[in-house]
This record gives structure tokens, sequence and C-alpha cells, in this order.
């Protein structure tokens, strides 16, 4: 009986290499960064309703923000929304009621759109664990949900630095909220047939 030896040709078969994660964005991750800034600028196309003194509109942006996370992840939903709003302060009307650069940062919706890009990024980083569970709708219901609410605390801080008390700030985001549990109903529907369309567009498999 031959023993397995280095130079004798019975050499056990190798172990198989273990899969590698891939590092870094691809043109794929780019191009689905740029496409949903896109979309985010796009959805001002839509008018807002305008609620309450302050003329804080209700727009589909909340929508698209959710969407980001849901469907791109934390890395990838949070670039998505910095380059809009990156995009909308150097001069790209693309704010809500086409609104352009800096000035925006005066303005009472200012807290909202700098809360755009930490809402994406808690709903993205919520929504990679909540695509891998058994509770995949509930999951991603509640990562929407969270990232609202991060939206909602900076839209309240942004009232409050225009000289807003809290209770006053609190009861006038309140307005905003009907309308976003249903935006993030939506979203979750949407992200959910996205994800069955493309399985590994959130979670990528090993190869």
């Amino acid at each position: 009986m031959n023993e397995p030896h280095p130079g004798n040709g019975n050499r056990p078969p190798a172990a198989a290499a273990p899969a590698r994660r891939r590092r870094g964005w691809n043109a794929m991750d780019l191009s689905l960064i740029a496409v949903f800034a896109a979309l985010m600028a796009a959805s001002v196309a839509i008018p807002g309703i305008n609620v309450g003194a302050l003329g804080v509109p209700i727009t589909l942006q909340t929508l698209v923000v959710s969407l980001c996370g849901l469907v791109l992840g934390f890395s990838r939903g949070t670039a998505a929304v910095s380059l809009y709003v990156l995009l909308g302060l150097i001069g790209l009307p693309i704010f809500s009621g086409f609104r352009a650069g800096p000035a925006v940062l005066a303005s009472p919706s200012a807290g909202y759109i700098i809360g755009f890009i930490f809402g994406a990024a808690v709903v993205g980083a919520l929504a990679t664990l909540a695509v891998r569970s058994r509770w995949r709708v509930a999951g991603l219901f509640g990562a929407a949900l969270a990232g609202g609410l991060v939206i909602h605390v900076f839209g309240i801080a942004g009232f409050m630095v225009r000289g807003m008390g809290l209770q006053v700030a609190v009861l006038t985001d309140l307005a905003y909220i009907p309308g976003d549990i249903i935006k993030n109903v939506i979203a979750v529907a949407i992200a959910l047939s996205l994800h069955r369309a493309f399985p590994d567009l959130l979670v990528r498999r090993r190869k």
C-alpha cells in the first residue's frame, strides 16, 4: 500500500481556496450609485405638498432615501444620497422646489436634507441584516422606519436651530410622519421586488 507522498503522485486533493470577498466598488456599484442619485434628483419633479407655516413640503425624497438604503445597503446607499446632496449644494436645482446651492442650509428644510445622508446609512446598515433574516419584510420595514426616525430627528434639530422650541419643533414635524410611513411601505414593496429579481443586489453570494 503506497503512502501519500509529495513526490509519488498520490497527493491528497488540494483544499478548495476560500472564497474571497470582493473589496471596493466595481463599475456596476458606481452605476447604481449614480442611478439612485439621479432617481433622488428626479423625485423633486413631482411637486411637494407644503405643510405648515414653514413651508417644508411633503415630497417623494424620503421614499427614495429609504429605497437607496433598502436596495443598495450601507455604503452604496449612503454614497448615492451623499452624491445627491453634494450636487444640490454646488448648484444643481435638485432640491425640493428646484432649489439649489448652499443657501438651502439656511432654510427650514436644512435639517431634513442633512438627515437624508444619515437616514440612508441607517436604513442600509439594517437592511443588510434584514434581507438575510427569516423576517425579511418586517426587517426591511423596520429598517426604513429607523432611517426615517433619524431624518426626523435631524429635521427637528434644524427647526430648533432656527429658534423653534423643542415641543413646537416636534409637533411641527409630526405632520410628516403619516406620509412617511406610507412611503416606507411603498419603498419596502419596491425593494422586495428588486431583491427577488436581483438576489445579489444587496447581499452578494460567494463564488
